[in-house]
C-alpha cells in the first residue's frame, strides 16, 4: 500500500515551535524529550528512520509533510535522498508574503508535490487571492493542494501548552470545492473526510469530480455525528465520491511510534465489511495514489 498522509517533523520544525516557547536552548532534543518522543536528528537520518519504518510494515510509497511553513527544505532532503519512496508536501501560509515565491521554489528546485493550505490555523478565506497565488503556482507546475478542513486539533502544539486558537468557521470543504470548479484540471485533497465537515465533504466532491478525500488518522470526529460507525463513513465516501477518489492515509508523524499499523487495520477491517472488490480496494490503498503522483522517468 501506499500512504498518503505522513508527518515529517524535522529538526527545524522544533526550532521553529519553540519561538513560542521558553528555556529551550537546543529545541530538536529539548522538546522532543518533553514530549516522550526519539528526537529526529538530521533530514537525512529521519528519513532513512521514515524508509526503514516503510519497510517494516510493506509500504511502498508515503507523502511526507513539511507541517511548519518554511520546513520545506528538510522533506525536500528525504525525497532527494529517496524519490522512488517519498512524494513531498509543504505547509504554506498564503497570507505570509513570501508564499508564492516560497511555493515556486518548492515545485521547482525542491520537486515538492503538493501546497497544503491550513486556513483555520493561518486565519484566511479561501477565496482571498493570496489562496488563489498558490493554487496559480500548484497548477502551473501540476502539482495539487491539499487543505484541512473541519475540526483542527495539533497534538505537539497541545502537549507542550501551547494555544490553538484555530477559527474553523474559515476550514469549510465548500469553498474547497469553489477553489477546484475554478481549476479543474488539477487535484485538491481534503483529509480526515473533512475532519467532522463529513456532509460537507461529501457535497463538496459530488460537486467538483477533480476533489480527493484522504481517510487519514483514527478520525475521531465521528463521535460528533451520533450513530456514525468508520464502515458507513467508508460506503457514503464511496457512494459520492467512488472508489477512485479516495487516498489511504494514516497521519503518522512521531517516533518511536512511527507508522500507525492501527490505523491501516481499522480501515481494511471497515473496507472488508463492506465487501469491496479488489480493484476498488486497491485504488484506495495504492493505486490513486499512484496515479497522481506518478513516479518520475528515472525512478
Amino acid at each position: 500500500m501506499n500512504d498518503a498522509h505522513c508527518h515529517f517533523f524535522s529538526s527545524h520544525f522544533f526550532a521553529t515551535l519553540a519561538r513560542d516557547l521558553k528555556d529551550v536552548p537546543n529545541p530538536p532534543v529539548d522538546l522532543p524529550a518533553r514530549l516522550g518522543w526519539d528526537a529526529p536528528g538530521t533530514d537525512e537520518t529521519l528519513a532513512e528512520r521514515w524508509l526503514t519504518e516503510l519497510n517494516r510494515h510493506g509500504v511502498g510509497r508515503a507523502a511526507l509533510i513539511a507541517s511548519m511553513p518554511g520546513d520545506e527544505a528538510s522533506v525536500a532532503a528525504a525525497v532527494r535522498r529517496h524519490p522512488s519512496r517519498f512524494v513531498g508536501f509543504f505547509m504554506v501560509d498564503p497570507t505570509a508574503p513570501d508564499a508564492a515565491s516560497r511555493a515556486d521554489r518548492a515545485f521547482t528546485e525542491m520537486h515538492l508535490r503538493a501546497a497544503c493550505l491550513f486556513p483555520a490555523m493561518h486565519r484566511y478565506e479561501l477565496d482571498d487571492e493570496r489562496v488563489g497565488a498558490i493554487v496559480g503556482r500548484a497548477e502551473a507546475h501540476k502539482a495539487a493542494v491539499f487543505v484541512h478542513c473541519g475540526v483542527l486539533s495539533v497534538g505537539v502544539r497541545k502537549k507542550l501548552g501551547l494555544p490553538s486558537r484555530f477559527d474553523l468557521r474559515l476550514a469549510d470543504p465548500l469553498g474547497v470545492a469553489a477553489l477546484a470548479l475554478r481549476h479543474p484540471s488539477m487535484p485538491f485533497i481534503i483529509p480526515h473526510f473533512g475532519a467532522g465537515l463529513f456532509r460537507e465533504a461529501l457535497m463538496a466532491a459530488d460537486s467538483a469530480p477533480n476533489l480527493y478525500l484522504d481517510t487519514s488518522s483514527s478520525n475521531g470526529w465521528i463521535r460528533y455525528h451520533p450513530g456514525l460507525t468508520l464502515e458507513v463513513v467508508f460506503s457514503h465516501a464511496l457512494n459520492v465520491a467512488g472508489s477512485s477518489r479516495l487516498l489511504f492515509g494514516t497521519d503518522s508523524s512521531f517516533f518511536p511510534r512511527g507508522w500507525q499499523r492501527g490505523v491501516y487495520d481499522a480501515q481494511t477491517a471497515a473496507l472488508d465489511t463492506l465487501g469491496l472488490a479488489e480493484s476498488d480496494r486497491a485504488a484506495i490503498l495504492s493505486g490513486n495514489f499512484d496515479r497522481l503522483f506518478p513516479l518520475g522517468p528515472d525512478h
